[in-house]
């Protein structure tokens, strides 16, 4: 049987969970290739912890010719250049990053079409975007996505240090952004990735409402969706646990990268 050999770009805490469960858990259907952070010590750190030896490649271009596909966990400041470079040498891509990619979709899809290659973009932390893929077919007239979460997970977020809010003097729910999708990305770049994918699978970035709330109540990231079509009205809300290694991802969003993983590698398909 030949092994679907896998490069992960991007060292942190969804790229260390990747590279776990592909040793472990794939290991008769794939094979760990590579492994690169501009960060050199992360992909040493984790090559160790899982004890494979000659993963760490010091560039890009090095990690894609080992690969047959590459999953993008960096930032979504650079996955549209890694997906660019990854498409444009003849490989697959799996983006976990996929704000960085909502202003450049036209773009990745005439770039795949002409190198036959394949994008895969996981849920992340929502649910419900197998709902919203087939509403959409029939006609959607709106999406909206409510997202709640305790307030120190916007620390660091430039949006909010420029208005000068405390986040530690948040004492009950406060919304912090009102707007279309494509604002959301660019000002919440590390936190709102599901308003990416909401976006990609409905009806774009500029029609697709998002509202976010910091709260104080709440130690999960909450997501809420709601869907107006013409199939009729469809709500889900997500309350995500976070991720042990890093609190701004949910561990849903790891999860389904794994179940995309193994839909790419089983022969059986399940869900639209």
């Amino acid at each position: 049987m030949i092994k679907l050999k896998i490069g992960i770009v991007g060292c942190g805490a969804i790229g260390s969970s990747l590279a776990r469960v592909i040793t472990k858990d794939f290991s008769k259907q794939a094979e760990l290739v590579a492994l690169y952070d501009l960060n050199s010590s992360k992909p040493k750190i984790l090559a160790k912890r899982i004890r494979k030896k000659n993963l760490v490649v010091f560039e890009l271009g090095a990690l894609i010719l080992r690969s047959d596909l590459v999953i993008e966990a960096a930032s979504s400041r650079c996955s549209w250049g890694i997906a660019k470079e990854v498409l444009s040498s003849g490989r697959d891509v799996m983006v976990m990053s996929v704000g960085g990619l909502i202003a450049k979709y036209s773009e990745l899809t005439k770039l795949a079409k002409r190198h036959n290659c394949r994008v895969y973009i996981p849920s992340g932390a929502i649910a419900g975007i197998d709902a919203l893929k087939a509403a959409k077919i029939g006609g959607v007239k709106k999406v909206t996505l409510t997202t709640l979460k305790n307030p120190l997970s916007f620390k660091g977020v430039k949006y909010i240090e420029e208005r000068g809010i405390d986040l530690f003097k948040i004492k009950k729910d406060r919304v912090l952004f009102s707007g279309s999708a494509a604002e959301a990305v660019k000002l919440f770049p590390q936190n709102i990735n599901v308003a990416a994918v909401l976006s990609l699978s409905g009806i774009g970035q500029d029609k697709t409402r998002v509202k976010i709330i910091a709260s104080p109540k709440v130690n999960k990231n909450i997501h809420e969706i709601k869907v107006e079509s013409q199939a009729g009205n469809i709500f889900t809300r997500t309350e995500n646990i976070l991720h042990p290694d890093n609190p701004k991802t949910s561990y849903l969003a790891v999860l389904s990268a794994i179940a995309t993983l193994k839909q790419i590698l089983e022969p059986i398909r399940i869900g639209t």
